[in-house]
């Protein structure tokens, strides 16, 4: 069998094999947060299309959390039956379900809400100056986190992925470039990963014990005085007690060209796997089962994220067992179709 197509384990949780769906917004929820029956077949073909594990979509923690106000939310109590809907559909078709719970902070675009963030600097000329967070109001978000962590495990999601990359809040935080602070969440990498560490506490408390929390990170802001590899790896080392996998990712704290190519941000990946002695999830243009095979096979992750190009093939994972040479099992209703 190969590297791609064998079982994976966090916790106890096994997984059929090492293919992840990417956590992607697709900004079609209702108003007010609620999952549509569009969500429902999106996600369902992908199960049924082999992913061994699919992290859903950005999921606001609160309604000043959203990027758009056609984010998904789980602020309320009113948005667990649609979102159990999904879980149990994916759990049908045979794959595992996480979820991933984000706050935008400065990058919410969502008109009439007060736009938050740890320092009052803004994203964008496109987007308004936020307001600087009170300690209170840090403290609010945190068991915001915790709450939507509990309703997650109501729903039946497998795993809480925690989104500390992108430019969102978490990574607000965590980068010198939009954390100016002068307290105790702001100045010193140790105050600047505080946050964080207080939402992973907050999270672990409001969920069963074997349940596995994974973070996404962005390993590098890609610019000077940002965050870059050396400080991320000294930051999941602050962590690392706290977490089971590292998604690996770059990027998105401010306006900035990348030069991207197949598997530009595998590197990531393989330092913080090697340096951190902790599992990761490789990201980046990866969309050849060759190359798939090959990052885990060197060791440079232990699982990979497909976003794109599951978007263009719901089946990638049973095309990809085929030309790997594994016996890879169709969906019953599927096996005419079988070469």
């Amino acid at each position: 069998m190969s590297y791609l197509h064998s079982p994976y384990r966090l916790r106890n949780l096994k997984l059929k094999n090492r293919i992840v769906m990417s956590p992607m917004c697709v900004y079609s929820a209702e108003d007010d947060g609620l999952a549509r029956d569009w969500h429902l077949v999106h996600y369902g073909s992908r199960a049924v299309g082999g992913v061994g594990l699919i992290i859903q979509e950005a999921t606001a923690v609160e309604k000043r959390g959203r990027i758009s106000n056609r984010d998904l939310g789980l602020w309320d109590d009113s948005h667990l039956e649609p979102l159990e809907k999904i879980v149990s559909n994916i759990h049908r078709a045979g794959a595992k379900v996480g979820i991933q719970l984000a706050h935008a902070g400065r990058k919410c675009g969502v008109p009439g809400e007060r736009i938050v963030a740890p320092s009052a600097m803004k994203w964008s000329d496109e987007y308004p100056v936020p307001a600087e967070l009170t300690i209170d109001e840090i403290q609010d978000i945190v068991k915001a986190f915790g709450k939507a962590a509990r309703r997650a495990v109501i729903a039946g999601y497998n795993l809480i992925e925690i989104h500390a990359a992108h430019g969102y809040l978490i990574h607000q935080f965590l980068s010198p470039l939009s954390n100016t602070r002068k307290d105790e969440y702001g100045g010193t990498r140790e105050n600047r990963v505080r946050f964080l560490q207080e939402v992973l506490t907050e999270v672990r408390r409001m969920v069963y014990e074997e349940m596995p929390i994974i973070i996404r990170v962005s390993a590098s802001d890609y610019m000077a005085g940002g965050l870059d590899l050396e400080e991320t790896i000294d930051i999941i080392n602050l962590i690392r007690d706290k977490i089971d996998i590292v998604d690996v990712s770059s990027g998105g704290l401010l306006p900035v060209n990348i030069d991207t190519y197949p598997g530009y941000q595998v590197r990531f990946s393989e330092a913080i796997r090697q340096r951190c002695q902790i599992p990761t999830i490789a990201v980046g243009l990866i969309t050849e089962p060759e190359q798939a095979e090959q990052i885990i096979g060197e060791g440079r992750a232990d699982m990979v994220a497909l976003g794109r190009e599951l978007l263009r093939n719901p089946y990638w994972p049973i095309k990809s067992g085929e030309y790997l040479g594994d016996e890879v099992e169709w969906p019953t209703q599927y096996l005419r179709a079988k070469i």
